[in-house]
């Protein structure tokens, strides 16, 4: 009877370890999964962005054709800041070959060299030697050669306690305390941690078509977005404004953003402006309406500028959802 129920408790005990090696768990499926390996792509692509060198030279010579505005524009200043930082009262007055300096610091044509120094040495005067004269013996002629010695005495014990004096040894020169040099490391105003810039959110400028692609060679620096007369064009990302007017050739009525020390964006040939130089504006308020200013049709055109160099939009807008 024992036995039987021994046996009864193995296939019994058996049975249950069977059926829990059998059991299947329902796999831990990660939903988010692809978005944190698109987060990751985006930050990575953008730390690359961010460690590119900084190009611009320390001084830029005026050129034809060359303003201040422009000149800010292509190396992405607020044109403000480079008048106040070289001195110029008036803007919209530069000169051919003038250098305007780009950063704090930057050396110009105005120092003048140090004034040569003469490096031969200082010749010390030669002193007279005592006269001699000749005479004839005789009782007269002794006691003038002895009138003449008593008056070089003074002379000669003068110069004798002169040259017994110990000279004074020069005091070494103090040389003037070495000042740091101004540097430009050209960094964003938002820094992470590890230095690199915070990743700023664009979104699109406007609604439209997309009739017009960044392109390098072609010298085409930034996207054309086909719309109506009046449309509303938004600040991309926040910002300062820090231009605002028709004085860049070609660009119609302009509005600059900057967004920190790295980054510019552009929207050009506004039909209005409704911002002002200085004014802050936060991402997709609306700084224009639409036009055609210097444009063969109604369209905004947008660039996006890295250190005042263009680069393309297409990297930082959302342009499927325009």
């Amino acid at each position: 009877m024992k036995s039987i129920q021994l046996y009864t408790l193995l296939v019994t005990a058996a049975i249950l370890a069977g059926c829990a090696s059998s059991g299947q768990r329902a796999p831990v499926v990660e939903h988010s999964e692809s978005a944190k390996k698109k987060a990751v792509a985006v930050e990575t692509a953008h730390k690359k962005v961010s460690r590119e060198k900084d190009w611009r030279p320390q001084v830029h010579i005026v050129q034809k054709g060359d303003t201040l505005y422009s000149i800010a524009f292509n190396y992405g200043f607020d044109y403000h800041e480079l008048a106040e930082l070289n001195g110029i009262q008036d803007p919209g007055v530069i000169q051919i070959g003038q250098q305007i300096r780009l950063f704090p610091g930057s050396a110009t044509s105005s120092i003048r060299p140090a004034a040569a120094v003469d490096s031969r040495p200082i010749e010390s005067p030669v002193r007279e030697q005592p006269r001699l004269a000749k005479y004839v013996y005789s009782e007269a002629a002794v006691a003038q050669i002895e009138k003449i010695q008593e008056q070089t005495k003074p002379e000669v014990a003068a110069a004798a306690k002169m040259e017994s004096k110990p000279k004074p040894e020069p005091k070494p020169e103090a040389k003037p305390e070495a000042k740091p040099e101004a540097k430009h490391d050209g960094k964003t105003d938002s820094r992470t941690d590890d230095g690199e810039d915070e990743a700023l959110e664009w979104s699109m400028p406007a609604k439209g078509k997309l009739i017009g692609e960044f392109s390098e060679s072609a010298n085409r620096k930034g996207i054309d977005i086909a719309g109506k007369l009046g449309q509303p064009v938004t600040a991309s990302a926040p910002g300062k404004v820090v231009y605002s007017g028709s004085g860049l050739r070609g660009y119609g009525k302009l509005v600059i953003i900057k967004h920190n020390k790295t980054y510019l964006s552009a929207y050009a040939h506004n039909d209005q402006v409704l911002v002002k130089e200085g004014q802050n504006v936060t991402r997709g308020q609306k700084i224009a309406e639409m036009g055609n200013t210097d444009a063969e049709q109604v369209k905004l055109h947008f660039e996006v500028r890295r250190f005042g160099k263009p680069v393309d939009p297409a990297k930082y807008l959302p342009l499927g959802k325009s």
